[in-house]
C-alpha cells in the first residue's frame, strides 16, 4: 500500500500525557505522511478533525487527548462530547477517525496507558487508523 496521509489531531491539555500519546502514534505511523494539528483541549478535537477530514488531504485522522476525572461533572461532559463528536466525524465524512483520547480516573492510569511502545494507546489508535483505511478501501 502506498504511503498514507494521516492527521493527528491532539489536545494540548495534560501535555505530560498527550505528548507521550503523540509519540506513540508517530512511532506506529513511521513510513506514513503525518501532519500534527494541535487544539486546546479534548472538546475541540471533533471540530478540527472534521475540518481535516473534509479537506481531502488525509486518508485518516487520529484523535489524541487525555481527560482525567476531577471533583466535578466536567469530566463526564468533556469525555462524552469528545467521544460522540469524534465518532460523528467519521460517520459524516467517511474518513476513518480513531479514538486515542484517554479518559482516566487518575494521573497514574493515564501515565500507564501512555507508556512507550506498543502498549501506548496513541500507538493503538494509529494502528487502527491504518487498518481502517485498508478495510474501507477493500469495501469500495
Amino acid at each position: 500500500m502506498a504511503e498514507l496521509r494521516i492527521a493527528i489531531v491532539a489536545s494540548r491539555f495534560n501535555p505530560e500525557i498527550t505528548e507521550r500519546l503523540i509519540a506513540g502514534a508517530q512511532e506506529a505511523l513511521r513510513g506514513q505522511a503525518v501532519t500534527l494539528i494541535h487544539v486546546p483541549g479534548a472538546f475541540e478535537i471533533p471540530l478540527a478533525a472534521k475540518q481535516a477530514a473534509k479537506s481531502g488531504r488525509f486518508d485518516a485522522i487520529v484523535a489524541i487527548g487525555c481527560v482525567i476525572r476531577g471533583e466535578t461533572a466536567h469530566f463526564e461532559y468533556i469525555s462524552q462530547a469528545a467521544s460522540n463528536g469524534i465518532a460523528q466525524v467519521g460517520l459524516e465524512t467517511g474518513i476513518p477517525v480513531t479514538f486515542g483520547v484517554l479518559t482516566a480516573d487518575t494521573d497514574e492510569q493515564a501515565m500507564a496507558r501512555s507508556v512507550s511502545g506498543p502498549d501506548n494507546k496513541g500507538y493503538h489508535a494509529a494502528e487502527a487508523a491504518v487498518e481502517m483505511v485498508r478495510v474501507l478501501r477493500g469495501l469500495r
